[in-house]
């Protein structure tokens, strides 16, 4: 199961993102390469993607996002290994209220996310019909650098209905994570939450834990890297790790 999307606008590395806007006229682009192992009775499997996103700011509070990936899945056979372009997804994060006394802002951020083919669907590289979220985000800035919390959820629809009766379809995240300024150029952070587990077979809740660190080597360029670990879960075993770059420009 992977843990970050193939196809997301967040803060990189981390699976909580943050109210932060590109600002009026600016853009971003994101791309990053996850690596997802998920070990079970001796076995193991490998979902490797690497999604792209591209963000415009529309006004200072504002920002309109589009992105797409691509997967290739290896299980311990090499006949099964299926690779293909995922689900698209297009989306808006609207800060709609920052004190700048307090240091906190809020946002909202819907996403819709495009059907694949059905073949797609049945090599596991996507859904086939659409799909929808919406997330909370809260920022908080500290002496020590910010505090970011969200609260989400989304609708994951499939055009097979065995799927449909397998997966939970509706599934939350609450998630918090402190990021340390540690140095000029270097920050660390520490992200965890309690998400929905997708198998209906499995206990509802499991939780992740992730530690990330960022670096920028220019004002506008940043590298980041990271490892999720999934927890409270049982079998599989599953262990992400991310690296991503993102690039602001005008």
């Amino acid at each position: 199961m992977a843990l970050l999307p193939a196809a997301a606008s967040a803060f990189q590395p981390l699976v909580t993102d943050d109210t932060g806007t590109q600002g009026a006229g600016a853009n971003q682009i994101e791309a990053a390469y996850n690596r997802t192992v998920d070990r079970v009775s001796g076995t193991r499997e490998v979902t490797q993607a690497a999604p792209l996103v591209f963000t415009r700011g529309v006004t200072d509070a504002l920002d309109l996002h589009a992105g797409a990936g691509y997967q290739r899945i290896a299980a311990a056979a090499p006949a099964a290994e299926e690779r293909g372009w995922s689900n698209t997804a297009v989306g808006a994060k609207f800060r709609f209220y920052k004190d700048e006394v307090r240091k906190l802002s809020f946002a909202l951020k819907p996403e819709v996310r495009f059907p694949v083919s059905k073949d797609k669907e049945a090599r596991r590289l996507g859904t086939a019909r659409n799909s929808y979220g919406a997330g909370f985000l809260l920022t908080q800035e500290t002496d020590f650098g910010a505090v970011h919390a969200n609260l989400a959820a989304e609708r994951v629809s499939y055009a097979d209905d065995a799927l449909n009766a397998a997966e939970r379809r509706v599934l939350y995240r609450l998630s918090v994570a402190p990021v340390w300024d540690v140095a000029q150029d270097w920050k660390l952070a520490l992200d965890a939450g309690l998400v929905t587990n997708p198998d209906r077979s499995a206990t509802a809740r499991m939780g992740y834990v992730e530690l990330g660190a960022i670096h920028s080597p220019g004002k506008d360029l940043f590298l980041a890297v990271g490892m999720v670990r999934k927890l409270m879960d049982g079998s599989p075993h599953t262990t992400q790790t991310t690296v991503g770059l993102s690039w602001r420009f005008r």
